[in-house]
């Protein structure tokens, strides 16, 4: 496949639509496609990429993104005090507020001029959300609706897989596992809604450390945009150290699940397209 990111990602837009054009077709009601992948690993860009190609057919398409519904920073402040300082931080589940996207979703197929669907979009920059009266509106009933995010599709990890730490956040901030275990709890509430995913599609990257430098990568577009919370080089690391453990777990457990599987290489370039 062409190593130009703009015309690698053309390329595989058609190749999955044309895998699952006849799927959308054939569905009775909104088709949503899942769109998985680590931070960093460019599944936005592929997603704006597929609604664009998904419309020259004919197909009206949305594109929502998981990161749009995490709670605002003064919600995430009450968590921390509540139940976990590590809270603080977004990204792990139980920082997004998954009945909202639920709404959305079940609105979506009525959408229409006279019954708009809201939904809402987060500020990473500022991180929180923007207020209600900027949210976008879903005005004519998508026949595709593309859904996407870091975590999609993971399943929780046994108990026995949370006993050790895997970083030095975890070993000193987690000492006794509790923000672990409640952040694997609160996964098991995510299940219901990977279970409306009527395809998973899963942006495999090399390793963790390969995730990391994309992921700082796109931090440093923040802050030459100088975002008033992008975050420097420390601050990046412990801000990726939250999401380690989970990471490393879609690594290992995510292209078996999926329906189809695309793999990366250390540049972000297309090395294989798998169907399960």
């Amino acid at each position: 496949m062409n190593n130009d990111p703009s015309t690698q990602n053309q390329a595989l837009a058609v190749l999955l639509l044309d895998h699952y054009a006849g799927r959308i077709a054939r569905a009775r009601r909104t088709y949503l496609m899942g769109l998985s992948g680590l931070q960093g690993s460019g599944k936005s860009t592929l997603a704006r990429v597929i609604k664009t190609q998904a419309e020259s057919r004919g197909i009206p398409t949305e594109v929502l993104s998981l990161d749009d519904f995490y709670y605002s920073r003064s919600d995430r402040e009450l968590m921390a005090r509540e139940i976990h300082p590590l809270l603080r931080t977004r990204g792990v589940p139980g920082t997004h507020e998954i009945e909202l996207l639920m709404s959305v979703l079940a609105g979506l197929p009525k959408a229409s001029d006279k019954l708009p669907v809201p939904y809402p979009r987060f500020d990473k920059g500022r991180d929180t959300r923007l207020p209600p009266s900027r949210w976008p509106k879903v005005t004519r009933p998508p026949k595709l609706v593309i859904l996407e995010g870091w975590a999609l599709g993971i399943r929780p990890q046994t108990v026995a897989a949370l006993a050790a730490p895997v970083n030095e956040l975890e070993r000193t901030e987690d000492p006794d596992g509790a923000w672990r275990r409640w952040v694997n709890k609160q996964l098991r509430g995510y299940q219901p809604l990977w279970r409306k995913l009527d395809a998973l599609i899963v942006l495999q990257a090399p390793n963790w450390d390969v995730v990391r430098r994309w992921r700082s990568e796109q931090e440093q577009l923040l802050i030459a945009r100088h975002a008033p919370l992008a975050m420097g080089g420390e601050a990046m690391q412990r801000f990726l150290a939250h999401f380690e453990r989970l990471s490393r777990h879609a690594l290992a457990t995510l292209p078996t699940l999926a329906d189809s599987w695309v793999e990366y290489d250390t540049e972000r370039h297309v090395t294989g397209l798998n169907h399960n």
